[in-house]
């Protein structure tokens, strides 16, 4: 009698699937990102707009591979972090003074969520700054514009740092070999350029930004690079083909130093460590996670009851069963600006899997202009190569209709 084999699912890029089911989550991130951008204006609640994307991703998850024995949720929940905050800031309804804060007129605020299928997430972030309610005009002028341009020109430099070389060389063959022989810029090299381009608006990058190469169930796999690097800290590899990154940003108005805030800290993520917690709450509050959640970041405000998950996160930080994000901010309480762009390596360059809408640069006014030739020279070069409108277009509607056929499946 013939042994049955179980046939292991490949869940890298190769297998259409999981393109599929990234692409899918992005959609979702993206049209909820839009959505929330609308909500922030001066004198909203912080915590009211996090509840309200947080019910916008799970009511888009409910509409895709429905009847599917998938998994669908959160990659990470909504988080609004106003002005001087770097990290993803999520109060909670139950802490009186922090769910009273208000977003006030003219600060950068920067958007954070994501969603995931099947454990392939798209996490994505933009920078907005708060119009005051009775705000007419949307041109952005001063310090501010200066913020945004830097932030937007270094991502985009950062982006095309990602690109591995000599993936998209053209010429003869042995000028390919030779471009493709070349070593991909230093992770010291990269700050370098991203640091030329944020002083060019008198801005400096935020200390350790962070981009992390993503996996099924991971958005802080085994490689990362680290911009700015602070004491301790260093990246590691770099991109390649076949791999899915989330890219980050950050830029602030002043140093760039940061420091830890008294703000209590709110978001987590479970590890992969086991550990015998004792205290009832605390067990009740993993299982909860796991189903939930699994290995992605959640808020404790996500959770039934947010005082017992106060009390039960305690154990499980302390045992390392949760990772604890604490809350970060400028050191001087400079205005940051931030951008998480989740990407994918293809042999046709880098593909944006969620991403920030597109910056209307017009709107942005000021008198400092990049004039660095290398810099310029990086920025005019293609994220990916053009193979043609037509297979562009095509591709879209495949996924598209691979999406919705699921849905009825």
């Amino acid at each position: 009698m013939a042994s049955e084999t179980k046939q292991e699912i490949d869940y890298s890029l190769n297998n259409p699937d999981t393109l599929t089911k990234y692409k899918t989550a992005a959609q979702i991130s993206e049209k909820v990102l839009a959505e929330v951008s609308k909500l922030v204006a001066a004198g909203e609640k912080i915590v009211d707009i996090c509840e309200k994307g947080d019910k916008l991703i799970e009511e888009e998850l409910a509409k895709v591979y429905r009847g599917k024995k998938i998994t669908k949720g959160f990659s990470h929940p909504t988080t609004v972090s106003p002005a001087g905050f770097v990290t993803p800031y999520t109060p909670l309804t139950s802490d009186e003074k922090e769910a009273a804060v208000e977003i006030q007129a003219g600060e950068p605020v920067k958007i954070q969520l994501g969603a995931q299928i099947d454990g392939f997430g798209s996490i994505v972030c933009d920078t907005v700054i708060a119009p005051a309610k009775d705000q007419t005009d949307d041109v952005i002028e001063g310090r501010n514009a200066d913020l945004i341009l830097a932030n937007y020109y270094a991502n985009e430099l950062l982006l095309r740092l990602m690109v591995p070389p000599g993936l998209l060389a053209t010429g003869t063959d042995e000028e390919k070999a030779k471009a493709a022989s070349q070593k991909p810029p230093s992770q010291a090299k990269i700050t370098d350029l991203l640091q030329k381009v944020v002083q060019v608006y008198d801005c400096n990058l935020v200390e350790s930004t962070t981009s992390w190469l993503f996996d099924r169930n991971e958005i802080e796999g085994k490689k990362k690079i680290v911009i700015a690097p602070g004491d301790n800290t260093k990246g590691e590899g770099v991109p390649e083909v076949g791999e899915v990154w989330g890219v980050e940003m950050g830029v602030s108005l002043g140093s760039g130093k940061v420091k830890q805030y008294e703000n209590r800290t709110t978001l987590h993520r479970r590890t992969t460590t086991t550990y015998a917690l004792k205290r009832p709450s605390s067990r009740k509050l993993l299982s909860e996670v796991q189903k939930k959640f699994g290995t992605f970041p959640f808020s404790l405000r996500q959770l039934e009851d947010e005082r017992d998950a106060k009390s039960g996160v305690i154990e499980c930080v302390r045992g390392n069963v949760f990772r604890a994000y604490e809350v970060v901010g400028d050191k001087d309480n400079s205005p940051v600006a931030r951008t998480l762009t989740t990407v994918a390596i293809t042999k046709n360059g880098l593909t944006k899997l969620g991403a920030a809408p597109a910056l209307d640069l017009s709107k942005f006014k000021t008198d400092k202009k990049i004039e660095d030739e290398e810099i310029l020279a990086i920025l005019a070069q293609p994220l990916s190569r053009n193979t043609g409108s037509k297979s562009k277009n095509k591709k879209k509607k495949t996924a598209k209709k691979e999406g919705e056929k699921a849905d009825e499946e």
